[in-house]
């Protein structure tokens, strides 16, 4: 009988093992970006910028050219390569760290200009390769080094939500937020991540997903707690779903 292989690794992965702790899910969220590039025939055009954190290397995984940015700027990287060369698709893919904190100002001028790029933005709520430092995104009461005893809004204000802040903005076409916790959510952060690369092809302005995922090594957890918690916590305080349309 003839085997037919029906699931294989996308052809813009490379083979390369990754160096992400196990349970972390940062190889999914690669992984969609990958089957999004390839499902829309746009490989050969893509560029992506990683930034400074866990995701740096990402230009090992997924095999189309790669600019490196300072901590925060992928932003301005890639609004100045795709002005360049505006026939090419770019994307930037960060972490809460690097957007949220050093990268706030890059991320939200660039969203106030309509830079026709797209954002992939991952909150895993924590600083994941510098140690498990407070982040931007931490939640109350969650413990982390630099607030061993929990987030408070009195001393560290409130956690911050990407999403709903920058649908606020005029230029925005596409923002929503996801989560790479369990299969059916992955499925909808597939559509999600297709839909923003999508709205930058039809030069419909600035895209950005947030996808929520989880960082077990930081948590303290293993990887289905991690999984779990993520639910239970996260889920609530940033609810999943499309903050803004193309129009």
């Amino acid at each position: 009988m003839k085997e037919t292989k029906i699931f294989e690794k996308p052809e813009s992965m490379t083979d390369v093992i990754t160096h992400y702790c196990p349970g972390c899910t940062h190889g999914v969220a690669h992984r969609l970006v990958a089957e999004t590039i390839d499902e829309l025939g746009i490989r050969e055009r893509t560029f992506g910028v990683a930034p400074v954190g866990c995701s740096v290397f990402i230009y090992n995984y997924i095999d189309v050219d790669m600019y490196e940015a300072a901590h925060g700027r992928a932003p301005a990287v890639a609004s100045a390569a795709k002005r360049i060369r505006p026939d090419m698709v770019g994307f930037t893919y960060q972490g809460d760290g690097d957007l949220a904190s050093i990268g706030m100002a890059e991320i939200v001028h660039a969203a106030n200009r309509g830079e026709n790029i797209t954002v992939i933005f991952i909150n895993n709520a924590i600083y994941g390769m510098t140690g498990g430092q407070m982040a931007p995104t931490t939640l109350f009461g969650q413990k982390a080094t630099t607030c061993p005893l929990g987030r408070e809004a009195s001393v560290n204000g409130y956690p911050i939500r990407i999403a709903e802040m920058l649908a606020t903005l005029a230029s925005p076409g596409y923002i929503a937020r996801v989560s790479v916790s369990k299969p059916k959510y992955v499925l909808k952060a597939k559509e999600a991540i297709k839909k923003a690369f999508q709205t930058q092809i039809d030069k419909k302005g600035f895209s950005l997903v947030e996808v929520l995922s989880t960082c077990p090594t930081n948590w303290g957890l293993r990887p289905v707690e991690a999984t779990d918690w993520l639910e239970q916590h996260m889920m609530p305080y940033y609810p999943l779903g499309e903050f803004k349309l193309p129009e």
